[in-house]
C-alpha cells in the first residue's frame, strides 16, 4: 500500500518552491537527528504521549534522542511540516534506525513484542 501524495506535476510551478521550503529547517533538523541516532522521539510539551513513549524507552533501557517543538499554544505550523513530511498525524513521532514506527502505543507494542530489540540489534 502506498500512501497518496500529490504529484509534483500536479503542483503549479509558481508554488513548487514554496511547498518544498515550507518550514524545511525543522524537517532537516529531524532528518539529521534520525541519521545520527538509532532512536529519535519527536514531541511537544504539554502532550502526555511523548512522555509516555520516553518513559517506555527509559524503562526498556533504550537510549534515544528527544526533540521537542513547542506546545499546543505555539509552533503548530512548524510541527505541521513534520506531519506533512511523514504522513503521521500525531505526536510523538518515533523513529528507529531511520524508520518511522509510529507513536507511544506503537513503540510500547514494539517493546512488548521484542521487535524493538531486533530492530536495534
Amino acid at each position: 500500500m502506498t500512501r497518496p501524495l500529490l504529484s509534483e506535476a500536479d503542483i503549479h510551478p509558481a508554488i513548487r518552491d514554496v511547498v518544498s521550503k515550507h518550514h524545511r529547517e525543522i524537517v532537516d533538523e529531524v532528518k539529521a537527528a534520525v541519521a545520527k541516532h538509532a532512536v529519535v522521539v519527536v514531541g511537544m510539551s504539554m502532550n502526555p504521549m511523548p512522555k509516555r513513549a520516553r518513559a517506555a524507552l527509559d524503562q526498556a533501557g533504550v537510549a534515544y534522542e528527544y526533540l521537542e517543538y513547542g506546545s499546543y499554544f505555539n509552533t503548530w505550523r512548524k510541527r505541521n511540516a513534520l506531519k506533512m513530511w511523514t504522513g503521521w498525524p500525531t505526536f510523538p513521532m518515533v523513529f528507529v534506525k531511520g524508520t518511522l514506527v509510529g507513536g507511544a502505543s506503537d513503540v510500547q507494542a514494539l517493546i512488548a513484542s521484542g521487535e524493538l530489540k531486533k530492530m536495534l540489534a
